[in-house]
């Protein structure tokens, strides 16, 4: 899997968060046997920009930490593009900003929520949702395989 990472906030990303996506992309394509040339947008942005996606496509005028648009709305994501071009599977927008708190609230580093809405994103790129109980269970279950399988497991 390719992972395009943009920046559109002040704060400079670090080779870490650039290494912890890319392995991020290796272990899901490994997981859910994606094809090769399958390419994840993901975007870094400050809580006003990301609370004006959030306004602007769920009617929640308020920050979110990260927001996926997937370019695939079937319910089975396809194995093949057309003519070998590359699978765009969608964007994820995540808010370093609210990273940075969530990371501090809940006693981790910024590495480890940075990993986790990067997993979180994708996932639902992936189809994954978590509106009922069962599915919530199953997206977790993936979450911490992911993240344990990249050493970004829970301390």
């Amino acid at each position: 899997m390719r992972i395009l990472i943009g920046n559109r906030q002040k704060q400079s990303l670090t080779g870490r968060i650039e290494d912890i996506l890319y392995r991020i992309g290796v272990k899901a394509t490994e997981i859910f046997a994606l094809p090769e040339n399958t390419e994840v947008s993901v975007t870094f942005v400050d809580d006003p920009q990301i609370q004006s996606l959030n306004c602007d496509y769920r009617g929640l005028d308020c920050p979110t930490d990260v927001l996926s648009f997937a370019f695939d709305e079937a319910e089975v994501v396809p194995l093949l593009s057309p003519d070998g071009e590359p699978h765009l599977l969608g964007d994820i927008i995540i808010s370093l900003e609210r990273a940075a708190a969530q990371a501090q609230e809940y006693g981790h580093d910024l590495d480890r929520e940075v990993g986790f809405l990067a997993v979180h994103g994708l996932l639902h790129l992936l189809g994954f949702d978590h509106h009922e109980e069962e599915e919530t269970v199953q997206m977790r279950r993936f979450e911490e395989k992911i993240l344990t399988e990249i050493d970004l497991s829970r301390n």
